[in-house]
């Protein structure tokens, strides 16, 4: 990139005469790429860094990309830049103004990005939903990209935040062991809400070609595998992989896997509690669920089972009685 050569020695004439031959091209007002071709993505994001000027850093979408939050390059790069500077927009940057002091010097070939634990806050609260807000959080968990402390002192470096409370809930839930937005719901919505034994997270197993992977949540007293689809539409390229991992372990042994998405767990927890817990007494689970609210759909089950268990005792208290022994002897 040359975007200081006028005041390195370069004419205005020499650098015109590049740019007009095609051996250079110009990027951004004052950037210039010193080669021909397309710029890979290091070089764009240089080029946005440069445009922007003194204390910018890729921030937001971008810096999320960098630190492996974000698996595909946004449509746009962010940056953000101090409150005391203004930058012209320009197609394809999108530039934010903070004066938050959290900033480090970055070594020279080093793309200024905000902090992983910034970068997650800033995320967070630009989010409309607040299961992104749990998102963002888990996922960075689940990828070993921060922890609770580092979390929790970038939080108290902000004096304002609109989802403060939903931070404080996915960190906890994300150093507990939730990897993802779904598994959150699940540990609140569905065990902890309705009372159900605490499983197991991120159980590791030996898959059929040898590798290694986890299963989502155990119930390993029972045998009974709980496996959640984060995504908020269940690919169907995978439903195969899903179906071999799910026979893999009955054939193994391991117990009998329950497989729910998003709409199961979000919306309709307490039915999926109720499958969950019918399926952990026939395995012998001897406890009682609770219900989460006095609609919830647990109440009619354990009502039922506590009406057949009652049915029962008065069938085996008549058949031990004279009259029961009488009657079964005609």
């Amino acid at each position: 990139m040359a975007g200081a050569t006028l005041w390195a020695g370069m004419s205005r004439h020499a650098l015109e005469w590049r740019l007009r031959s095609g051996r250079w091209q110009q990027v951004h007002r004052g950037v210039h790429a010193t080669f021909t071709g397309p710029l890979d993505r290091t070089a764009r994001l240089w080029a946005a860094v440069l445009y922007a000027g003194r204390g910018a850093v890729l921030s937001y979408e971008t810096a999320g990309e960098l630190h492996r939050l974000v698996d595909r390059p946004a449509p746009v790069i962010h940056l953000t830049v101090p409150g005391s500077r203004r930058v012209t927009p320009v197609d394809g940057l999108v530039i934010h103004v903070s004066d938050q002091g959290w900033r480090l010097p970055f070594p020279p070939g080093v793309l200024p990005r905000t902090l992983p634990e910034d970068t997650i806050i800033d995320l967070a609260e630009s989010a409309d939903d607040v299961d992104d807000v749990y998102g963002w959080v888990t996922r960075a968990f689940g990828r070993d990209i921060t922890g609770d402390v580092k979390m929790r002192i970038a939080m108290g470096r902000r004096t304002k935040l609109r989802w403060r409370g939903e931070l404080e809930e996915a960190i906890t839930a994300g150093a507990g062991g939730a990897h993802s937005a779904l598994e959150l719901h699940w540990d609140r919505d569905v065990e902890r809400a309705h009372g159900l034994p605490a499983s197991r997270r991120q159980v590791p197993f030996t898959k059929s070609n040898g590798r290694r992977g986890y299963r989502d949540r155990v119930f390993a007293e029972w045998g009974v595998i709980i496996e959640l689809d984060g995504v908020r539409g269940h690919p169907g390229e995978r439903r195969g992989a899903d179906t071999a991992r799910d026979n893999q372990a009955a054939a193994e042994g391991h117990g009998q896997t329950l497989r729910y998405g998003w709409r199961d767990v979000t919306y309709e927890p307490c039915q999926t509690t109720v499958e969950t817990v019918k399926v952990l007494w026939r395995r012998g689970w001897r406890g009682t669920p609770e219900s989460c609210s006095p609609g919830c759909a647990i109440a009619k089950l354990v009502q039922d089972r506590d009406a057949r268990a009652d049915a029962r005792r008065s069938f085996e208290r008549l058949a031990g009685s004279p009259a029961g022994r009488l009657t079964a002897s005609r």
